[in-house]
């Protein structure tokens, strides 16, 4: 078991947790964003994928037992990416306790160079985002299991719109960079495939940031009402 351990404590042990719950992070924001597009398909449409979400696994679970068992799983992922990206980060300050006096970036793109304090702001935004959408503390007019409603109404607030696309689009960077990456940890970095990994991480990250911003944005423009 001391090689489990000694692989626990590495620095490609820590990137290992980091991409293992990242991955699951990545299908989580995807999946939620592809749910969220029956916004679309009218307010029967969404409240009753809402509905389904707090029924399933019945009646083998009792009423949202199953989405809570979800949001736990996804609440050690998101623990776990913290505790490796912080692990991780202070492993590089360690190694470097002195800024260059000159500091080359011609392998860092923006993405990568706002990795960290770019996960912070997502951070409070889920939190935010939880707040808003799912307890309805801070929502003006909130309807308990009226998912439509509370979207188009929380939506319908500008500031709110805003708060959401901005966020939308640092996740839209993060996911960029943190799929780009995750390839490399899980040791799939190759010159003949990398191409195909950096075209994946752009179309991964248009495709979730695109669909998230149409939300607020549909509200705003008046395509959903």
């Amino acid at each position: 078991m001391s090689w489990i351990g000694d692989f626990w404590k590495s620095s490609l042990g820590k990137k290992a947790v980091m991409a293992v719950s990242g991955i699951i992070l990545f299908g989580f924001v995807l999946g939620h964003m592809l749910g969220n597009l029956k916004l679309y398909l009218g307010a029967e449409a969404l409240n009753h994928y809402a509905e389904w979400l707090r029924q399933m696994g019945s009646p083998l679970f009792p009423h949202e037992a199953a989405l809570w068992i979800f949001r736990l799983l996804l609440l050690a992922a998101v623990g776990a990416h913290m505790w490796s990206a912080w692990k991780v980060t202070r492993e590089s300050w360690a190694a470097r306790p002195s800024q260059y006096v000159k500091t080359e970036r011609v392998q860092l793109d923006y993405a990568a160079r706002t990795m960290r304090w770019g996960g912070v702001i997502i951070g409070l935004f889920v939190l935010f985002h939880l707040l808003h959408l799912t307890t309805g503390t801070v929502h003006g007019d909130f309807v308990p299991g009226d998912v439509y409603h509370n979207v188009v109404a929380g939506f319908s607030v500008w500031w709110v719109s805003a708060v959401y696309i901005l966020a939308n689009l640092f996740l839209g960077l993060h996911l960029y960079h943190g799929v780009w990456s995750m390839f490399q940890s899980l040791g799939l970095s190759h010159p003949t495939y990398n191409s195909w990994r950096r075209n994946f991480a752009v179309a991964f990250a248009v495709v979730v940031t695109v669909g998230n911003v149409s939300f607020p944005v549909a509200v705003l423009t008046g395509l959903v009402s």
